[in-house]
């Protein structure tokens, strides 16, 4: 039974992260906790446990979405590699602070960090698009499906967002995208597409660094962790081919509504 569980939790994350490119620890580690508060044989899924197998689960999950990706020339690598410099050591230190959290602190402040995320989903993002100046200094190109895009993605203010996103990765089991995605289209103007796709390549190595560190700290249980994989692995393909085929309006509406829920219902249990 815990193995068709996480199989099935590994491949919903997977599906709705690349989809929407926010590797799914939103998804994952609240219903490991659901599960942990219904079912004895989820006793041994405590925050430290819940975030490590998270962010294992995102290691497959961005490697499959990002081959797929890659296949489809969506990913900005230069962009991607700058969100980088800031989002590894960030993780590592996140990953290194989530040992001091207990329970019902962890339940609080990810139950405010879910429904923060939900609003941001909530702001349109064609609201935000400006026309750009190609010949401007720092300004990058970008080709897709026959479109040039224009954009500015300043170093320090990349470096600072990313170095933040890392310690929130590394400390609650989040990939980052859902903080990245939104940053990358509203402050920077990065295509909706492109920015996806980014996420998802930054994603798959801050999951690599903050898994490193939560395994040195003893926190990944390995014969729990490999139970997601296969499930990450297939709904990763999957989402990834779902996103450059099908428009994801309605999946997005699903997730506002679903992260407002469970953030509330995870503020309220740490109260408690």
């Amino acid at each position: 039974m815990v193995f068709l569980v996480c199989l099935l939790i590994g491949m919903m994350t997977a599906l709705i992260g690349a989809v929407a490119g926010i590797g799914g620890g939103v998804i994952l580690v609240p219903s490991l906790f659901f599960m942990q508060s219904i079912s004895d044989a989820f006793s041994w899924a405590t925050p430290q446990a819940i975030v490590g197998i998270s962010l294992v689960t995102m290691i497959f999950t961005g490697l499959s979405s990002t081959l797929a990706y890659v296949k489809g020339k969506r990913i900005d690598y230069q962009t991607g590699l700058l969100f980088l410099i800031g989002s590894i050591p960030g993780g590592i230190i996140g990953s290194w602070l989530n040992q001091f959290i207990n329970a019902d602190v962890f339940l609080l402040y990810f139950g405010f960090l879910m429904v923060v995320i939900s609003l941001l989903m909530f702001i349109k993002r064609d609201r935000f698009k400006m026309e750009q100046d190609p010949e401007k200094r720092g300004m990058r190109s970008f080709s897709l499906q026959g479109i040039t895009y224009h954009y500015r993605v300043p170093v320090f203010s990349a470096v600072i967002l990313s170095l933040s996103v890392g310690i929130l990765s590394g400390l609650f089991g989040i990939g980052g995208g859902s903080i990245i995605v939104p940053a990358m289209i509203l402050l920077f103007g990065v295509p909706a597409h492109v920015a996806t796709a980014t996420s998802m390549f930054m994603i798959f190595f801050v999951s690599i660094s903050g898994s490193i560190t939560h395994l040195t700290l003893g926190n990944i249980l390995c014969g729990y962790a490999i139970f997601f994989i296969p499930g990450a692995w297939i709904g990763g393909r999957a989402g990834a081919w779902l996103n450059q085929r099908l428009p994801s309006k309605i999946l997005v509406w699903i997730l506002r509504v679903l992260l407002i829920i469970i953030g509330i219902r995870m503020i309220f249990q740490g109260l408690a």
